[in-house]
């Protein structure tokens, strides 16, 4: 009788067949909108798009949307009808006059995620900019910042991977990290 081993005595499992790529992993219709065209949002958005995300890049500025490569990935001017439970929304720059906008579409559309580049060691812009446009301290405390697991990120790639990495910890109720 067969108890899920197979001939060379390793457990058989549903994790082992995706990772074997013998069965798709389940498609969750998640959707990653990455704001604003940076070099973070590219890697994320590929890195993104390989963890089974719907990658967005999300550029308000329409000279800035017109000069950016897409790399294939949907192109939005704004967060109108991506946002909703299944959305995780991550800017990635914090120095634009749009910041404020865009996170408070996100916030009042209920994204599921919505986190901001940034040092923590100091408050980010974003919590000035959504303050006065009256959005409540409450839901500007669901913004994260800074956004990915703490693995000492310092490019973009580093930091991408850091993001993805967390989004999908959190998405699986998980704490990141080698904590088992």
């Amino acid at each position: 009788m067969d108890h899920g081993h197979l001939d060379d005595g390793h457990v058989h499992d549903a994790s082992c067949e995706v990772a074997h790529g013998t069965v798709q992993a389940p498609a969750d219709n998640k959707v990653l909108a990455a704001v604003f065209a940076t070099p973070v949002s590219s890697c994320l958005l590929r890195y993104g798009a390989d963890a089974g995300f719907r990658a967005v890049l999300v550029e308000p500025d329409p000279e800035r949307a017109k000069a950016v490569d897409a790399d294939g990935f949907e192109l939005a001017g704004s967060l109108a009808g991506l946002t909703a439970d299944n959305a995780d929304v991550v800017v990635t720059d914090h120095h634009r006059p749009e910041l404020g906008p865009q996170l408070r579409d996100a916030l009042a559309a209920q994204a599921r995620w919505v986190g901001i580049m940034g040092n923590p060691r100091h408050e980010g812009p974003h919590v000035a900019a959504l303050t006065g446009l009256g959005v409540p301290a409450s839901d500007i405390a669901r913004v994260h910042r800074p956004i990915g697991l703490n693995i000492g990120s310092r490019t973009p790639a580093e930091i991408a991977i850091a993001t993805i990495a967390g989004l999908i910890a959190d998405r699986n109720g998980k704490p990141g990290g080698f904590t088992f």
